[in-house]
């Protein structure tokens, strides 16, 4: 249920790009060998840089970032980017060519898109974002990246699926790319008449998914869409927290049409602190996918489970509920099931445990009405109702008590289909493991780690429910 897909597709796509760029955690290595002083050239273009700010070497898992210098107060403008600074990619200042294999990329990958822009700097002599481009890493420690045995190390479908799709696209889009450069001209190249392959396609939306950033706002000015994705110069050396100490503000340049982009200082930033940025409430897998790290202990992490009658029915029974029917709903149940897009023409069998809701509200209705012993209770509750974990016991204490035990026994079944236990993990780490081996085994724990705790919050309730005395469920 939570394991299983194919990798080899990724295993492909990592053996064709161990010649170009093997895999190291020497994030700290730049594109250029001496890279440009980033603070200069961006107070020399027009924009701000609090004399606090200064860019500092991280351990060499977070690389550079923003550190203050001295104690910096609320509400202090830290970085000031006039609206020329960012890059971004748009139909209204980008080669023909790039419009056209940009509109070869499904939306879900829009960092190839500014990637394509970015490839393009990169390659254009005297671009004038050679020195932002000159300080960015040679190479990223995302997924498409890894080699084929620690892609199968993350041991869990959802993302593998991702990595295998991401590594299919960036091998057909080389060849689309190829295909479109054929017979060009230097002068009409986009890159400068040097090949674009998959190893540099990887690199730019590597380089675009883990340092962009999507703002918001429907503010247009000389043809620049604010809800497009943009890289942030000098800003996106501000590492992630979901406690930030500072956040990003866009603005109107004074007597002008222009919009400028400001970091501002949330709460007092002490001496030697880092500046932090929320870049989302996102799951491990977006984090690893898009940014190459992960957070432990991550409140948004959940794992993806799919919706299937047999499996529930067999997690039902091993809890000790008698007479489960999943897979043979009611036709009333079916009706509320069709409701909840879990049957019908086309439902979204996707549903997931952990994170903020620990139960998806659409899996938790599922239950208590499927484990309901009838229909006139059921419809005495609206679907919110029984979508809650805070409304407590809406179809009594004996069908929470069924639903939860069937919950904790899927979760069994989840942690079974693991090929390590956690056990394992933790000792593989204290065995010295690094780099993206590292990184697989502590997202696969991180997703372990969800699912125990999971198990742990219905057992609690279970207990709770069952000491109220008044109704038992069997078993």
């Amino acid at each position: 249920m939570v394991m299983g897909g194919s990798w080899k597709a990724a295993m492909i796509m990592s053996s064709s790009l161990s010649h170009v760029r093997p895999l190291t955690c020497a994030s700290l290595s730049r594109i250029a060998p001496h890279p440009h002083d980033l603070i200069k050239w961006v107070t020399r273009e027009g924009g701000f840089v609090h004399r606090a700010v200064k860019i500092a070497q991280f351990d060499s898992s977070n690389g550079l970032g923003l550190v203050a210098k001295e104690q910096i107060p609320i509400g202090t403008d830290l970085i000031v980017l006039p609206q020329h600074i960012p890059l971004h990619f748009t139909s209204h200042d980008s080669d023909s060519l790039l419009l056209q294999l940009s509109s070869n990329v499904p939306d879900e990958l829009w960092a190839m898109k500014l990637g394509l822009k970015l490839l393009h700097e990169r390659a254009k002599l005297g671009s004038f974002w050679w020195p932002y481009i000159s300080n960015l890493p040679q190479t990223y420690t995302l997924p498409i990246f890894f080699p084929g045995e620690d892609i199968k190390n993350l041991q869990y479908a959802p993302i593998l699926h991702q990595v295998n799709k991401r590594c299919r696209f960036l091998l057909d889009f080389e060849q689309q790319v190829k295909r479109a450069l054929v017979g060009l001209t230097p002068d009409k190249h986009p890159f400068g008449g040097q090949e674009v392959d998959a190893s540099s396609l990887g690199w730019a939306m590597s380089a675009v998914s883990s340092r962009a950033f999507k703002l918001h706002g429907n503010k247009q000015s000389n043809g620049i869409d604010f809800d497009i994705p943009m890289m942030l110069p000098l800003i996106d050396m501000c590492n992630h927290s979901f406690n930030p100490n500072a956040r990003i503000v866009q603005e109107q340049e004074t007597g002008s049409t222009k919009m400028r982009v400001k970091v501002v200082a949330e709460k007092v930033i002490k001496e030697d602190d880092p500046l932090l940025l929320c870049y989302g409430c996102l799951s491990n897998d977006l984090f690893l996918l898009d940014y190459g790290f992960m957070i432990q202990s991550n409140p948004y992490d959940c794992i993806e489970l799919k919706y299937d009658g047999a499996l529930l029915d067999a997690a039902s029974m091993a809890a000790g509920v008698s007479s489960p029917n999943f897979s043979t709903p009611a036709p009333w149940q079916q009706l509320i099931l069709s409701q909840l897009n879990l049957a019908g023409e086309s439902p979204n069998l996707k549903v997931s445990l952990g994170g903020q809701e620990i139960i998806e509200g659409r899996l938790l209705a599922a239950l208590r009405v499927l484990l309901a012993s009838d229909m006139e209770s059921v419809q005495k509750h609206d679907l919110n109702t029984l979508k809650s974990l805070d409304a407590e016991a809406p179809l009594g204490v004996a069908n929470d008590i069924a639903v939860f035990r069937t919950l904790i026994a899927l979760c069994v079944i989840a942690l079974e289909h693991f090929p390590t236990k956690l056990v394992d993990d933790e000792t593989l780490l204290k065995q010295g493991a690094s780099g993206s081996t590292e990184l697989a085994i502590q997202f696969r724990i991180q997703k372990k780690s969800v699912i125990i705790d999971v198990m742990r919050n219905l057992s609690r309730k279970v207990k709770l429910l069952s000491s109220k005395g008044t109704v038992t469920a069997e078993g």
